[in-house]
């Protein structure tokens, strides 16, 4: 075990990629890394940084109960032909706080839309409707339409409030992607703790330092996510703010969705539309093993071509530095072919009241901007940002911009409703 924890040290101190970590409970070392065991025989690499505060939390503010708080209202039924329709019931969020462009956090009253795994004639999956379709298809389902296959009514108020390093109740939590490791949010891990938030983000298992079993099983959706969910347990404050990206981002919604009281704010970058889960047949990853071991070099060369805007040298050393796709090619297969999540779709989406921000690079040649639009659509609150200059690793290549959005994102709260007697706050 001492040879175990001594290579788990030297891994975060030298950037050495070891995948041995031996069984333990929990180690904390001063570099601010951790060792942390989800499971007999399962650990994790976590980075933690917790600010010294003092032991009194500063007073309140007057009117700090009402502040920010948002009615969610609405009402999700899905017809048996595949129609999904949203009736947007509750307050309006505005959103020029964030000065958001290309999405709105203002849903319309009424939003209707079919799903492609359902529908036989509906819209291609992770696009949006052309130019009057919806008139024509609303049509078409009042004469379809008769008794719902499922109605869900959300009904409940949520206080949206700025969350800052100063305080002492707020967790971010950074959950990267396939192939990553917790290093790709150097800058942002950096950014927020200089500014004195409490930062978690965990390597997946057989990324990074953390273990990596040599069973597919260990690498499912569900195993991943409940790897996550003893992460998020285990730091968890009563304000925590999830940030994840890619597939990281699934993550973020099953918590979000597992924690409605405690998740406070979420982040998707480059995550995606709201579809379920399916691992495809024809993916490179389901290749045999043997195969994929002697692609496996070509791997980070074809991940810089597509997941950079640029492919210059400092995108070179950016990848080489986060680690994406300095794994095995087992866990590489086993990962894509893990992602079976038949309940994450359209419907789960619609029902988190948690507001989201959006984070897209124009540039992304793995995620079209149309699946994170359809994103915007779906979510009850929802802000959009196309970030043109950058791609898939976006928070690796333009770091300033994504911090300076993230930020305003983490310190915003909506806009007190007129007449309440508190006035705007901003």
């Amino acid at each position: 075990m001492l040879n175990s924890i001594t290579e788990g040290f030297l891994c975060c101190l030298m950037g050495k990629t070891t995948n041995a970590v031996g069984p333990l409970d929990s180690v904390e070392s001063s570099n601010g890394y951790s060792f942390l065991e989800v499971k007999p025989g399962r650990i994790l690499r976590v980075r933690h940084s917790a600010p010294s505060r003092p032991p009194a939390e500063p007073p309140e503010e007057p009117g700090a109960a009402e502040r920010g708080t948002v009615h969610c209202k609405r009402r999700i039924t899905l017809y048996r032909n595949g129609q999904l329709v949203i009736e947007n019931l509750g307050d309006a969020v505005r959103s020029e706080i964030l000065h958001c462009s290309n999405g709105s956090a203002e849903p319309s009253s009424t939003v209707e839309l079919e799903l492609s795994e359902l529908a036989g004639q509906g819209p291609v999956q992770g696009s949006a409707s052309t130019p009057g379709s919806g008139a024509r298809d609303a049509a078409a389902g009042k004469r379809r339409k008769r008794k719902p296959k499922k109605v869900i009514n959300i009904d409940c108020k949520k206080q949206i409030t700025s969350c800052k390093g100063t305080h002492g109740d707020v967790v971010l939590f950074f959950i990267h992607g396939v192939g990553g490791s917790l290093d790709i949010w150097k800058e942002q891990l950096d950014f927020f703790t200089k500014l004195g938030y409490e930062v978690v983000a965990p390597d997946l298992a057989g990324h990074g330092c953390s273990s990596a079993p040599q069973i597919a099983a260990a690498y499912t959706f569900y195993a991943l996510a409940e790897d996550m969910r003893a992460v998020f347990k285990r730091y968890a404050k009563k304000r925590n703010i999830l940030i994840g990206h890619s597939y990281g981002v699934s993550f973020c919604t099953f918590l979000a969705h597992e924690y409605p009281d405690l998740v406070h704010k979420v982040i998707m970058i480059n995550g995606g539309g709201p579809t379920a889960l399916e691992p495809s047949l024809c993916s490179i990853f389901n290749m045999p093993t043997c195969v994929l071991h002697c692609l496996s070099p070509c791997l980070a060369w074809s991940f810089l071509k597509a997941g950079f805007a640029r492919q210059g040298a400092k995108e070179k050393q950016l990848l080489k530095e986060g680690n994406a796709f300095n794994v095995s090619s087992f866990v590489l297969r086993a990962m894509m072919s893990g992602q079976y999540w038949p309940e994450g779709d359209e419907v789960y989406h619609a029902e988190l009241a948690v507001p989201v921000l959006l984070v897209h690079g124009m540039h992304d040649k793995f995620v079209p901007v149309e699946e994170d639009q359809r994103m915007a659509e779906i979510l009850l609150i929802a802000f959009l940002k196309v970030i043109d200059e950058g791609s898939h690793m976006v928070m690796m290549e333009c770091p300033e911009t994504v911090n300076t959005l993230l930020h305003e994102f983490v310190l915003w709260e909506p806009e007190t409703p007129a007449g309440d007697g508190q006035g705007e706050k901003k």
